[in-house]
């Protein structure tokens, strides 16, 4: 399978339409409603929950379950003020960079439909040069052509209105990706085509598989928390992304060495098992997998933790792709990692025996 490219043109076709989509965090649907259409051929049944979390299952019968998960939210805007000329100021939903928000053009979702604005700033010429001004939070504002309160309203906006990028998906230099929200709508991406190649090579899993792309991770991990109660899975293996740190400004004493191109990142933290990690260190050697590691301290930050503490305890991993900008309007990552973790993702599954417990006292 490593020898072949893992991706199809109907795969690249998803993902960029799932990529394109806007998925802020708490306003999902769309955008699970695009994943679950996808994943359907290769899934015998969906559960959802209240808050948008999907999740599709094979083998719903099993007791053992294991789950294979991604988040599906993308970080945004919220409105939070309306000045009399018509100006919007505006609170983070997620980690939203005020840093790159100036001169951005923006789409401003409203019950009439998307409203078109941008991230105003002031000319150069008319900034204190000796005190020069810097974005934050509170002083980025968002122009969509009104002069008064009275006009954005009539538009559709009010407080509470969500704001995304519009920056959409291209391909550099012919392997490497580029969007806003591959952090992580990638992740949903992987573990789909991981469902896609159980089905396409006929494998029959010993035990119930829950391929679950959830919601709310960039506010605290909130969909993994509520879906892992839902399920009572027996393990999970996670994947999101985490930092190339070879880009300037980076100190990898402290974000570890890490590169697009060199593979996936195995996790070590506590919330990582160890026995479930060593399982995947093991598929990723004898399968010729290329990989790298990085240690996390505490917590990995991530839907991990959310398993892992769950239900008295989740035999869990984590497996990241490396990638460049993170929370920015042009993440990147490697077509090859993207392949490799999901052909790692997938030769795991594929050693995993039906109810193993991953005891170290057995």
């Amino acid at each position: 399978m490593a020898s072949k490219s893992i991706l199809n043109k109907a795969s690249l076709t998803f993902l960029e339409n799932y990529l394109n989509n806007a998925a802020p965090t708490g306003f999902e649907q769309d955008g699970q409603k695009l994943w679950m259409d996808y994943l359907s051929p290769y899934v015998d049944t969906f559960l959802t929950d209240t808050y948008g979390t999907a999740v599709g299952i094979i083998n719903p019968d099993a007791p053992y379950k294991v789950v294979i998960e991604g988040h599906a939210d993308e970080i945004a805007w919220y409105v939070n003020y309306i000045t009399d000329d018509g100006l919007i100021y505006v609170i983070r939903n997620g980690g939203s960079d005020h840093q790159i928000a100036p001169s951005k053009r923006v789409n401003i979702h409203t019950k009439k439909g998307i409203v078109k604005g941008v991230f105003g700033w002031p000319a150069i010429h008319t900034r204190n040069r000796a005190k020069e001004e810097q974005s934050r939070v509170d002083n980025i504002f968002i122009d969509c052509g009104c002069s008064t309160k009275e006009e954005v309203e009539q538009l559709g906006i009010h407080v509470g209105c969500v704001i995304t990028y519009p920056d959409e998906f291209m391909i550099l230099n012919g392997n490497k990706f580029v969007c806003r929200a591959i952090d992580n709508r990638m992740g949903g991406f992987m573990i789909a085509e991981v469902a896609r190649l159980l089905k396409e090579n006929k494998k029959k899993l010993p035990f119930g598989l829950y391929i679950v792309n959830a919601v709310q991770e960039e506010v605290g991990l909130r969909g993994a928390e509520m879906i892992t109660k839902t399920i009572r899975p027996n393990v999970a293996i996670v994947t999101d992304v985490c930092h190339d740190t070879t880009t300037p400004m980076i100190d990898k004493k402290i974000e570890g060495d890490l590169k697009i191109g060199k593979g996936p990142v195995i996790a070590y933290a506590p919330a990582v098992q160890n026995k479930l990690r060593e399982l995947i260190v093991t598929t990723a050697e004898e399968k010729k997998i290329p990989f790298q590691r990085h240690a996390s301290s505490r917590v990995t930050g991530t839907d991990t933790d959310a398993f892992a503490y769950s239900n008295g305890g989740v035999a869990s991993a984590l497996i990241s792709l490396p990638l460049r900008y993170m929370h920015t309007t042009v993440e990147m990552v490697h077509r090859d990692d993207v392949e490799h973790v999901i052909q790692l993702i997938y030769e795991s599954l594929l050693r995993i025996e039906n109810n193993e417990t991953f005891s170290y006292f057995k």
